[in-house]
Order: C-alpha cells, then sequence, then structure tokens
C-alpha cells in the first residue's frame, strides 16, 4: 500500500472521530415545562349599583308667581320693573277698569238707600210701640230695612273687587323677573303683567320618560352642572301625570346654594335611570363575551372552570349576576390567554393564603363534624 495513502487514510479517521466524538458527548437538552399561570381571585360582593342618565333642564325659582289682570282696562300707572325687589302686598300697577266708579257709585246709592230704609224704620218702631201703626206696617219697614242692608253690602263688595282689579299687588315677596306693561297699555285678563320670583333657593324642571320615572323617587340625589360648575340638588317633585304637550312626565329638584343660576337658563344635570341595591355583584373586567353570551372563569381547587352568566345592569366597575354563579364561587378576575376550561392556575400571594386558611376552616370543620 502506498505510504501516502495510508497517512491521508489515518488523518480522515481521525478528523471524523475529533467531530463525532464531541457530538456523542454532548448531554441532551431538557425540556422545560411552561410556568402555571398567577390569577387573582374574587367572591361575589353584594352592592348596589346606580345608573344615571344626562338630561337638560330649565332654572326656575323655587317660587314664583304669574300675575295677569282679572279685570281688562288701561294701565294707568307702573310702579316697578324687572329687577326690582319687591315685598308682599307692594302696589305693582293700576289699571282703569272703567268699573271702579261705576262700582263707587252704586256703593254710595246703595249706602244712601240703606240710611233711609233704617231711618223710617226707626220711625215706624217708634209709632208702633206707641200702638198708632199696625204691625203690618212695622214689619214692612223692617223687611226694607234689611233688604236695603244687603244690597248695600253687595255693592260694597263689588266696588272692593273692582278696587282690586284696578289696582295690582304683589301676592308674593321677592325678584321681579319680567316686566311687559307701560303706561296707556291696554291690558285684557290673558295678557300677562309680570313674573315675582320668591325668595330663597332655585329649582331645576325636567322631564324624562315613563321608564325613567319608575325609577325615581322623592329625595333622589340629583348633579346639576353650568358652566363648568357643579350644583347637588334633590327631587322635590314628580308628577304622576303624562303632560299632554311632550308626553313626557315633569320632574322638578331643589338646588342647594343654586342662586348663581340665572333664572331661565338651561342646564345639564344627571338622575338615577336605574337603580339595583344589595345585588350580587363581581368586576365588570372579569366578564368575558362570545357571540352576545356571557361568561366567566371560576378557580377551584386549581383548575379553570368557564361558566355561563346572566348579567344585569352594570356601571364601569362592578355588574349584576342574575345567575350562573353563586356567592361561594371564586371568579378570576386577571386575564390571561391560557384561562381555559380545565386548565391549572395557581392563586397569587394573598388569594393563595385566603385559600389554604378557608381549606384548613374546611378539613378542621369535617374533622370535628366525624368526631
Amino acid at each position: 500500500m502506498n505510504k501516502g495513502v495510508l497517512i491521508a487514510g489515518v488523518a480522515v479517521v481521525a478528523i471524523g472521530a475529533a467531530v463525532i466524538v464531541p457530538r456523542a458527548m454532548k448531554p441532551k437538552a431538557v425540556l422545560e415545562e411552561s410556568p402555571v399561570p398567577v390569577v387573582d381571585v374574587e367572591k361575589p360582593q353584594p352592592a348596589d349599583i346606580v345608573l344615571y342618565r344626562n338630561l337638560v333642564g330649565t332654572v326656575e325659582p323655587s317660587d314664583v308667581v304669574y300675575i295677569y289682570p282679572k279685570a281688562a282696562g288701561e294701565i294707568t300707572d307702573v310702579f316697578i320693573k324687572a329687577g326690582d325687589v319687591v315685598t308682599e302686598g307692594q302696589a305693582i300697577c293700576k289699571i282703569d277698569t272703567k268699573q271702579v266708579d261705576t262700582a263707587r257709585l252704586s256703593m254710595e246709592a246703595a249706602k244712601t238707600a240703606m240710611d233711609n230704609a233704617n231711618t223710617n224704620l226707626s220711625r215706624q218702631r217708634a209709632l208702633f210701640a206707641a200702638g198708632d201703626i199696625a204691625s203690618a206696617v212695622y214689619e214692612q219697614a223692617d223687611m226694607q230695612a234689611k233688604s236695603a242692608r244687603i244690597q248695600y253690602e253687595q255693592a260694597r263688595l263689588n266696588y272692593n273687587y273692582q278696587m282690586e282689579f284696578s289696582n295690582i299687588t304683589a301676592p308674593i315677596s321677592g325678584t321681579v323677573e319680567q316686566c311687559d306693561v307701560e303706561v296707556h297699555d291696554n291690558v285684557a285678563q290673558q295678557s300677562m303683567i309680570c313674573v315675582i320670583s320668591g325668595e330663597g333657593s332655585k329649582a331645576i324642571t325636567f322631564s324624562v320618560t315613563e321608564k325613567v320615572v319608575d325609577q325615581m323617587k322623592t329625595g333622589d340625589n340629583v348633579t346639576i352642572e353650568k358652566n363648568g360648575k357643579e350644583y347637588q340638588g334633590s327631587i322635590t317633585e314628580i308628577s304622576s301625570m303624562i303632560d299632554a304637550a311632550t308626553g313626557l312626565f315633569k320632574i322638578k329638584a331643589a338646588v342647594e346654594n343654586g342662586d348663581a343660576l340665572p333664572t331661565g337658563s338651561v342646564v345639564s344635570l344627571y338622575v338615577v335611570s336605574d337603580r339595583v341595591e344589595q345585588a350580587m355583584s363581581i368586576p365588570v373586567d372579569a366578564i368575558y363575551y362570545s357571540g352576545g353570551d356571557a361568561y366567566v372563569y371560576t378557580y377551584d381547587n386549581g383548575e379553570v372552570h368557564h361558566l355561563p352568566v346572566e348579567v344585569g345592569i352594570y356601571d364601569s366597575v362592578r355588574a349584576e349576576i342574575l345567575s350562573g354563579i353563586d356567592k361561594e364561587d371564586l371568579i378570576i378576575t386577571t386575564w390571561s390567554s391560557e384561562l381555559l376550561e380545565g386548565a391549572k392556575v395557581q392563586l397569587a400571594g394573598e388569594n393563595a393564603k385566603e385559600a389554604e386558611t378557608e381549606e384548613h376552616d374546611n378539613v378542621q370543620t369535617e374533622s370535628t363534624q366525624a368526631e
């Protein structure tokens, strides 16, 4: 054999051995197990859930009076203007109703007739006492005096009414919000003279649908917003009859410290639209949906369970659960892509301690019962 060929062959074998031996001596790779997901859990908790609806309302005085004349006529004097503060009984304006003078003359004529009848009655009484006239004559004079007195009272009342119709006064103390009359204006009974708002806090009026009004009750809190400021109030009146003009129910709410709100201005307010008290609730983020159906994941002895649930009302934090779970279930509140039916999970620190304590208590209870 050629010596050169032999040397080359030995070299090749040596190189092959150098490559194979390290590979043979290299340890096999160990497959690492993926870590078990760590989750937080929470039992359903009783909670009050209240939903609010944004509406628009109008600012009004807590007491407001719209003044209309009781008789038509010409305005002869106006004693107030918009913005004035008036007291109860203060003169607002005077109206020439064309009836005051007539009523005064009728009253004066009735007064004269009554005085004459009383004078005649006194004379007839003296004659009757002396036996100079018959009783029928005296009785007739007495009836005439009574009739004259009644006619005078009627005439006097009519005159007082006409004076009241002519002299318009403020029925309450407050601020004149509006005054639309001037001297020489002719007003009718349907013509508004002025509006007076009473002293005190403001009120908000607004309208709601039948569904919303069913959730409201007197005393409910209301939040009012105007020009970036918030005011607190409460519902004081809830109409039980639908407004024919709007088809809605009218609501009135009192406002605390609302003097800065201009009367007649529009405000934004928030009222209760739905509520449930002491509902079985869980965090909103613990609820998932598939095809419109809600479900949750629960923890039970290290395993995940997928449970469909029926959801009631909910806010941004908690949701009402109507069915599907009970108050002892541990609801998984941590999201993980490995949350699947039957998947293995472990509890986070505090939850694990609580679970261990509860399990220990359950074991002790079972042991006691067995003994």
